[in-house]
């Protein structure tokens, strides 16, 4: 196989937050999107992100945590209770990292 065969546009990529905590608190599972691959750009910034930095990390998250039309969740001043910021930065931590 060519590596061209498996090179795509990316895809937008449900996720689900079920933790029994959120659910508990908001009645339901909560959904948001993410890129099933990531531009060589956004994934180099990522790969040379200090962990022990966390507001460095959740700035990088910010541009991943999307709606369903590809849009950042948190823009135009508007952010997310931390537990779901907590909860969404884990599923895509786990995303990226398979």
């Amino acid at each position: 196989m060519k590596l061209k065969d498996l090179a795509a546009k990316p895809q937008l990529q449900e996720m689900l937050i079920d933790d029994a905590e959120i659910v508990e608190e908001y009645g339901e599972a909560l959904s948001f999107y993410v890129h099933d691959r990531l531009p060589i750009e956004q994934y180099t910034k990522l790969a040379s992100l200090n962990t022990k930095d966390m507001g460095e990390m959740f700035v990088a998250m910010k541009e991943l945590i999307l709606d369903e039309d590809g849009m950042p969740v948190m823009s135009d001043g508007n952010v997310l209770p931390m537990n779901v910021l907590n909860a969404a930065v884990v599923k895509v931590t786990e995303t990226l990292g398979k």
